[in-house]
């Protein structure tokens, strides 16, 4: 994107310079040399940034900040004048001034100034985007981004939502595959019925049956009652069934059967239920890789994986922090009944730079924390954690034969170092990194670190 700047500056040689200056910086600028020519300027175009001599003949600095309040409200303003006094100065701030600049001006100081303004321009654009995309799909809410990824992800969702096809999500923990999950449920014609999410991963092969399949009184010791599984429960809805990798291979023939039969069996039963169900499943895992090793049925792999979403990590679409934590800021706002305004630009720069491997429920985590701690209307670096703001510089250099760290060996690293830091405290290091305790413990058996 390449932005508007608007400069209207009566001295000539100010302003020549000044252009000169932002050209350099690869703003696209329009000059002109009165406060009147300013203001025909911005009633007829755009621009994300004014900067404007404070005193000039007939029109001066602070009518055309008031008249750009109006006709641009979410265009910045720059005040930059001779007359530099603390009276004009708080005048133009509270008219609603980004900031107030004194000649004779220092170029580093413009050019940051200017970055700022911009960054902050930015932020509210990206804001009322997410706002205006909200009312045009309100079912959509929490698919948050205007990345090329993620735009990519909104695509996908509101085609496939239209079928009745399975659809199998892949991704890192933390990055929303459940979310994904329910925007395509609510697009569907499935919506009047029930969404049943399962976790694979935290019920024994028993228990699971159970949960899944129901059970008839009777069944076992302590079945006093019928009881519906989850498959019933969603009848004419959606099953997401969330880390499918790690459902044992018995179940998989299970389900299977309900997928090719549409009925199932309730555990100690003897007729079969006919279900009408719409598959929707994620995992963390190389599924392709799994059927290769014999833990994941190549025929259950093809009935799941007929449209494949690909959710990227947080570190693939760094663009989409800043949307994200003022998001999460807003809700945070709500849910503890405070009113913290923005995120201060330091803190921010924290935010974008570090690496996120725990996704955007770290993110979320991370904003939470910093609503709970922060006691004015702005968040500071201060109630940000301490592995965010005192990051180690990490350099990446290939090795004696040439090669690069891969992410297997960058993450293994990473997750020493947590450890480490947090004397192998994994309830704490699993709250660091955004993940739960138990996907902390498959890693640490995974890579053998202990």
């Amino acid at each position: 994107m390449t932005y508007q700047i608007l400069i209207i500056e009566d001295e000539d040689i100010a302003r020549k310079n000044l252009k000169h200056i932002l050209k350099k910086e690869g703003y696209r600028v329009t000059d002109v040399d009165s406060g009147t020519k300013g203001l025909t300027m911005i009633k007829s175009r755009q621009f994300d940034l004014i900067l404007t001599d404070y005193k000039m003949k007939q029109v001066d600095g602070m009518h055309v900040l008031e008249q750009a309040r109006q006709l641009q409200p979410f265009t910045e303003v720059i005040m930059i004048t001779g007359y530099a006094t603390v009276d004009n100065a708080v005048r133009a701030m509270k008219e609603g001034a980004y900031h107030y600049i004194a000649k004779p001006y220092k170029i580093d100081e413009v050019r940051k100034i200017v970055r700022e303004a911009l960054f902050k321009r930015s932020l509210q654009l990206e804001n009322r985007a997410l706002k205006n995309a909200m009312k045009r799909d309100d079912r959509l809410p929490q698919i948050i981004g205007s990345s090329t990824e993620m735009e990519a992800v909104k695509k996908s969702i509101r085609q496939v939502a239209r079928t009745d096809t399975s659809v199998l999500i892949l991704g890192e923990s933390g990055t929303g595959k459940e979310l994904v999950a329910k925007a395509i449920h609510n697009l569907s014609q499935r919506h009047a019925g029930e969404l049943v999410a399962f976790n694979c991963g935290a019920f024994s092969e028993e228990l699971m049956a159970n949960e899944l399949f129901g059970h008839e009184k009777g069944a076992f010791t302590g079945a006093g009652t019928v009881k519906k599984g989850l498959f019933e429960v969603a009848d004419r809805g959606t099953v997401f069934f969330d880390e499918i990798g790690d459902m044992p291979l018995s179940m998989q023939v299970k389900l299977l059967r309900v997928i090719q039969e549409k009925e199932l069996m309730r555990v100690g039963g003897t007729q079969n239920i006919p279900v009408d169900l719409r598959f929707i499943s994620a995992t963390h895992r190389d599924l392709m890789h799994e059927v290769e090793k014999g833990r994941f049925r190549q025929d259950l792999y093809y009935r799941l994986n007929v449209v494949t979403i690909h959710l990227p990590s947080l570190a693939e679409r760094h663009g989409d922090i800043p949307l994200l934590a003022y998001h999460f800021l807003s809700r945070k706002n709500q849910d503890m009944g405070k009113n913290i305004k923005e995120i201060d630009r330091s803190a921010m720069d924290y935010l974008v730079r570090y690496s996120w491997p725990g996704n955007v429920r770290e993110l979320e985590n991370t904003v939470e924390r910093a609503v709970a701690m922060e006691t004015g209307d702005v968040i500071y670096p201060e109630v940000l954690p301490d592995h965010i703001t005192r990051m180690e510089i990490e350099t990446f250099r290939e090795t004696a034969d040439g090669n690069v760290p891969t992410m297997k060996e960058l993450e293994i690293k990473y997750i020493r170092w947590v450890l480490d830091k947090t004397s192998w405290n994994k309830t704490r290091a699993a709250e660091i990194m955004g993940i739960d305790r138990v996907s902390l413990w498959r890693k640490i058996k995974a890579y053998k670190l202990e």
